[in-house]
């Protein structure tokens, strides 16, 4: 069911849409006299990656009613995707903002989540979404921090199941967005339990595992349930575990201009190799080669690769590492 889910390379993602600020390449905050806006947040990354590589996204989710709102909505229609299912949402919520260094030492990235805009999705949201039209949902972990966000992801995931979607998931661990690390273990967990794809890195494994060093053995409890694990390690590249085997990757080695992006320009790559037909060990370096690009240049989603670039990538680089 997953790979017949993403081979039809049409997505409805559940999660943010926030606007970013980034400074110029190797400027530091304090030494700025003008900042880059772009299209951010986790869940709109991936859906404006998955448009740029040619598949088809769809974003659920709440923005605040307001010209940010309303610059979220504009961006996402930039990249084509289907914002039909972007809700505004009126009074003092405000839509996530991020303002980061586009430098690699001492990069520097401020979060604004006071009052967020996405945590307003509901039931009624996540109801009116025509799942039968879509291959596959994909979610980060984000959504699950607070209410009325979680129980509606949580509905969600029961009505694609329900229409016979696959669900990925993007572990996507943020400290700052939650009431507690007990809470987070708790509902993150649950969330886990309901999905076909499980993509994180080593530290969020470890956190659900509630124990940085047994986050392999989380990962090898889930994959013996049957859910594919792509298990992250950064430079040292992936552990991928899927039907017994496990597939070990290197990453494109580039000269980074700053960290941010990285892991959403990964899932958008994976998702459509994997539906363009490439088996799972090439689809998993095409992500990295995304994330590689995606790194070496600034802001997130207009960072992010199309076609023509990631194949222009991949004939010039020397190849992946050794994993």
């Amino acid at each position: 069911m997953l790979r017949d889910g993403i081979k039809q390379n049409n997505f409805i993602i559940v999660g943010r849409a926030g606007i970013d600020f980034f400074t110029d390449a190797g400027v530091a905050a304090e030494d700025a006299d003008r900042v880059t806006v772009g299209l951010g947040g986790s869940s709109a990354n991936i859906a404006a990656g998955i448009c740029k590589l040619g598949g088809q996204a769809a974003l659920v989710t709440r923005v605040s009613d307001d010209s940010v709102g309303s610059y979220c909505v504009g961006q996402l229609k930039r990249y084509g995707v289907d914002a039909r299912y972007v809700t505004p949402v009126g009074g003092e919520y405000r839509n996530s903002l991020a303002f980061y260094e586009s430098r690699v030492e001492g990069h520097r990235n401020v979060i604004y989540r006071n009052g967020a805009a996405d945590f307003q999705m509901s039931e009624e949201d996540v109801a009116a979404v025509d799942y039968g039209a879509y291959g596959a949902l994909i979610t980060a972990g984000t959504v699950f921090a607070a209410e009325p966000s979680r129980s509606a992801t949580f509905s969600a995931f029961s009505r694609a199941k329900a229409a016979g979607l696959p669900i990925i998931f993007d572990v996507d661990y943020r400290p700052y967005s939650w009431p507690s690390a007990e809470v987070a273990s708790d509902v993150l967990s649950r969330a886990a339990a309901e999905c076909g794809m499980i993509v994180g890195n080593d530290e969020e494994f470890g956190f659900m595992a509630g124990d940085y060093d047994r986050g392999l053995d989380k990962a090898r409890e889930l994959a013996a349930q049957g859910v594919l694990i792509i298990y992250k390690m950064g430079e040292k590249g992936a552990i991928t575990f899927a039907n017994g085997e496990e597939i070990r990757t290197g990453i494109y080695p580039v000269e980074a201009l700053k960290p941010t992006g990285a892991g959403d320009s990964f899932m958008a790559g994976l998702m459509t190799s994997l539906a363009g037909g490439h088996d799972l060990k090439t689809a998993i370096l095409r992500g990295s080669a995304c994330a590689s690009i995606t790194v070496s240049k600034p802001g997130c989603a207009p960072a992010m690769a199309d076609t023509p670039t990631l194949e222009t990538f991949l004939a010039a680089h020397p190849g992946p590492t050794e994993p």
